[in-house]
């Protein structure tokens, strides 16, 4: 059986993928229980040379991919949550201090994230007046960043966007739409300043 049957078997049974929840995450922190947290080595695929810093948060249940490519680094104090989505980073990438990546999220290889980059597929839903937005669940959009990409400091990647290869993301940038490749986008929102 593989994962994929696996995924769909949960899908199909909400009692039994509320019940496995349950026991992987804990609700209030909403983040592996430390039981779970012990056996990441035997599920997350990290690559021969990779560094991950001990100060990094790794929000990664066993039911969701998470995999970091040979020579890619994963800097202090930075969050990586594939709760809701995988997350897949290439080779020899960088994911630089205090950055939050939060699946469905593929980053490429050659990728360089500077300090405070947040790269999130994940939005909480809202548009039940009558119901707190804590209750109405969250969706999330597939985020690429394709390889060669530089990403400034403090750069927001919002769910759905594709960044294409060898583009730059100016400092503070905010990106709600896809990004040519070989272009220079800049603002908020993010929009072209000059191609490659």
């Amino acid at each position: 059986m593989n994962q994929d049957s696996i995924r769909n078997g949960f899908k199909n049974s909400p009692r039994l993928k509320r019940l496995v929840d349950f026991f992987v995450m804990n609700q209030t922190l909403t983040r592996p229980r430390w039981y779970i947290r012990l056996l990441a080595p035997l599920y997350q695929h990290r690559g021969r040379g990779s560094v991950i810093y001990s100060s990094v948060r790794m929000d990664t249940p066993p039911y969701r991919r998470f995999s970091l490519g040979r020579k890619s680094v994963i800097e202090s104090f930075s969050c990586v949550n594939n709760a809701v989505g995988d997350v897949v980073i290439g080779d020899r990438t960088r994911i630089g201090l205090h950055n939050t990546i939060i699946g469905p999220v593929t980053i490429g290889s050659d990728v360089n994230l500077a300090q405070g980059v947040v790269v999130t597929a994940l939005n909480h839903n809202f548009s039940i007046k009558e119901e707190t937005i804590g209750n109405q669940g969250v969706s999330t959009a597939q985020i690429i960043i394709d390889d060669d990409v530089w990403i400034g400091a403090n750069a927001v990647i919002l769910p759905g966007v594709h960044i294409g290869r060898h583009s730059v993301v100016a400092a503070g940038a905010v990106v709600t739409k896809d990004v040519p490749p070989r272009t220079v986008v800049a603002g908020v929102p993010a929009t072209v300043i000059k191609n490659i």
